[in-house]
């Protein structure tokens, strides 16, 4: 039977002596996973040896509680200064695997130090501390009290681990990690659906449905024009700054609250209508840099995106990505015809084969049929001609070329619990030395090779 690992968040609201109590415990993890940084960091200044998990949480918690400067971590459960530092863990992992080519995506930067300052404060309790979902429904953490919950919905299952989260408009959220058996599987249906996303239709469906573009954003604008214009007349470090601070947190998260539910919503609908789902893996990072910036991030299509495929994941069904570099606006989607790049200002066009187009109409129509042609690839059927070995005359390296001194060796990187070998350029073979592969990568900062 398969899982499915999901995430249920509930606001609590926390008492003024648990507000304290979970300020110390945030404190606490902070200077644990800052504490855990220095010391890795001061290790490979000085040209010593990686330090393991295993030591570092011996020097940082264990041996640092026995410390003056450092007594008071034992105010605060040992489980969360552990779950401090598998955070800091867990970044070093990824950023060793990205930079020798292991994890895919954009390259990552090395951990980096938290502060106090950061919107975003958690904490995150597992089953060995002890937390409990009480009858009355209040959530019980080892060292902070019950805290009251408001329930939304009921847990499918026991909870693997809880984490405590306060966000910059100064709530508190419970996020609950559950594991559940992968048995919510939907009728089928016949019906398959091309998603072409835009910004002046949110989404456009190869059946011919437009979505708008609701624009929480834009409809906030001035309500959040004038906050910050209040915010930038209060003096730097006055009770009235902090106080203006929140008012500005709290519109953007209204504005972030209405966008995630109503893309819950639409993404829900499509995926209980819809047998398979594709849509186009557009580049979000590119477009946010671009003029059209602000309108691309108020759309939150990558979001969007993300929950769509965890549904269908769910729910039994198809969803698949298509290249963001497949044409599938200037395709005809009637003959196959690639035609000249068309401007943003033209909604319609003529193909030479009479075929009339609406432009985002037939773009969905086409990131169905080549969503479709990649899953049929993916149960075995050949779209494609076998590679064949070039003649010995064309080869690009010659046999009796010079091999290149780098070593191809890999560096012993834990994922999920296990050791795999993350293949690297550099010439050792330990973790730190992936630090110096970053400086040998071409301009651009894409990886070689890499698809």
């Amino acid at each position: 039977m398969a899982f499915v690992q999901l995430r249920y968040n509930f606001r609590v609201y926390p008492t003024p002596g648990q507000q304290i109590e979970l300020a110390r415990a945030f404190g606490c993890a902070r200077v644990v996973f800052n504490d855990g940084l220095r010391a890795r960091q001061d290790a490979r200044e000085q040209g010593l040896p990686y330090i393991s998990d295993a030591e570092l949480s011996k020097q940082i918690i264990t041996l640092a509680k026995a410390t003056p400067e450092r007594a008071w971590l034992g105010e605060v459960l040992a489980v969360v200064l552990q779950q401090a530092l598998a955070d800091l863990n867990t970044a070093y992992r990824n950023f060793f695997a990205s930079v020798s080519g292991k994890r895919k995506g954009r390259d990552l930067a090395p951990p980096r130090y938290r502060s106090r300052k950061d919107n975003r404060q958690a904490i995150r309790f597992t089953k060995n501390s002890r937390f409990k979902v009480l009858d009355d429904g209040r959530l019980r953490l080892p060292k902070i009290g019950d805290l009251q919950v408001r329930w939304s919905r009921s847990l499918p299952s026991d909870p693997s681990s809880v984490a405590i989260i306060r966000d910059a408009a100064g709530r508190y959220f419970a996020s609950f990690v559950v594991r559940t058996a992968q048995d919510e599987a939907l009728p089928p249906v016949e019906s398959e659906i091309g998603i072409d996303l835009g910004l002046t239709h949110f989404a456009v469906m190869s059946d011919g449905t437009k979505v708008a573009a609701p624009k929480f954003l834009r409809r906030a604008a001035r309500k959040l024009k004038r906050l910050q214009q209040a915010l930038s007349r209060k003096q730097k470090g006055s009770n009235r700054r902090k106080k203006a601070v929140v008012k500005v947190a709290r519109a953007h998260a209204r504005v972030a609250d209405t966008r995630r539910d109503w893309q819950h919503k639409l993404s829900t609908a499509i995926i209980r209508d819809s047998q398979a789902v594709y849509v186009e893996d557009l580049c979000v990072t590119g477009l946010g840099r671009s003029r059209l910036a602000k309108s691309v991030h108020d759309a939150g299509w990558a979001g969007f995106t993300a929950m769509l495929e965890y549904k269908a994941a769910r729910y039994g069904r198809t969803f698949g990505r298509v290249d963001r570099f497949f044409p599938s606006t200037r395709m005809c989607s009637a003959c196959g015809r690639i035609n000249e790049k068309i401007a943003l200002n033209v909604r319609a066009w003529d193909c030479l084969c009479g075929a009339a187009h609406d432009r985002d109409v037939n773009a969905a129509l086409n990131v169905l049929a080549a969503g479709q042609a990649e899953s049929r690839n993916d149960r075995g059927a050949r779209v494609r001609p076998p590679a064949m070995v070039a003649p010995r005359g064309e080869a690009v390296t010659h046999p009796d070329a010079a091999r290149s001194k780098r070593s191809a060796e890999g560096i012993s990187v834990l994922q999920g619990g296990e050791d795999v070998n993350a293949s690297t350029t550099s010439s050792g073979s330990t973790p730190e030395n992936a630090w110096r592969t970053r400086s040998r990568r071409p301009p651009g900062g894409r990886r070689s090779g890499a698809h």
